[in-house]
Formats: structure tokens, sequence, C-alpha cells
């Protein structure tokens, strides 16, 4: 197989419609392109988003960004974190005092990441089914 002789599958490609052959070619005259108007001149075209002058969605929209307000006192935690608490019972004072989280944070969640073989209690934190099978199963427990 040679470069010179690739052609394409048979019935892949079809030859392109020759305009303004005669009335009875269907795509004689104005040669499909319609009577008047920008896209029937050649080299008439616009841009994407062009509304015919009027100010286009793009730049009629504010540009704003989004910043959940959830998000500023959600925190994640992951599971091998826990393991080097000194506490009994693990809720969001015990991670605010062992600075894993943030003052600001009022909502805590539990992630399995890692391996936790000591027993944990945690109190008032959101876990993940992962996370909570893997306290349980260490000997922990989950309260709400």
């Amino acid at each position: 197989m040679r470069l010179n002789t690739l052609k394409p599958n048979q019935g892949s490609t079809s030859s392109s419609k020759r305009p303004g052959r005669g009335i009875g070619s269907t795509i004689g005259k104005t040669g499909g392109r319609g009577h008047k108007g920008q896209k029937s001149r050649a080299g008439g075209y616009h841009k994407v988003g062009f509304e015919g002058g009027q100010m286009p969605l793009q730049r009629r929209l504010p540009k704003v960004g989004f910043s959940s307000r959830v998000s500023r006192i959600t925190a994640e935690i992951r599971l091998h974190e826990l393991a080097n608490l000194d506490v009994e019972t693990i809720d969001i004072g015990a991670l605010k005092s062992a600075r894993l989280i943030n003052k600001n944070i009022q909502r805590v969640k539990i992630i399995l990441s890692g391996k936790i073989e000591k027993k944990l209690n945690t109190k008032g934190l959101m876990v993940t089914k992962g996370a909570k099978n893997a306290i349980e199963s260490a000997g922990g427990k989950v309260e709400d």
C-alpha cells in the first residue's frame, strides 16, 4: 500500500454539485442561494453569534461567575487524617482544635481515603457510605 494509491471506500463520498448549469438542474440561476441578501452574494458571511447588528446574546449577558456559599462553610476530611487524632469522640470542635479544618467551617464530611485500624467515634459529622463501613469495621461508631 502506498500513499498515492489510497482512496475512500466505494460510495462514502459523492461528487459536489455544480450550481448554475441551467434552470432544469434545480440549482441553476441563483444556485440554491435564494434571492438577494448577504448570504446570496459572493463573500457574504457574518461571524458566529452575529444577530444582524442587535447586541449578541453573549454580550448581553453579564460576566458573573459562581461560588457556592455552602462551600465556604463545608469541608471534607479524609479517613486517614482522623487516625492521627488523640481524641475519643471526633466532632467539629475536635477537628478545629487539631487544625484540620478552618474556624469558619460549620459542616464536615468524612470521605473514604486510606485505611484506618483505630477505633473512632464520630458525632455530628456527615460520613460517606464507604467511610462509615470502614469506621464500623474498625470497631468505631458513627452518630448523627
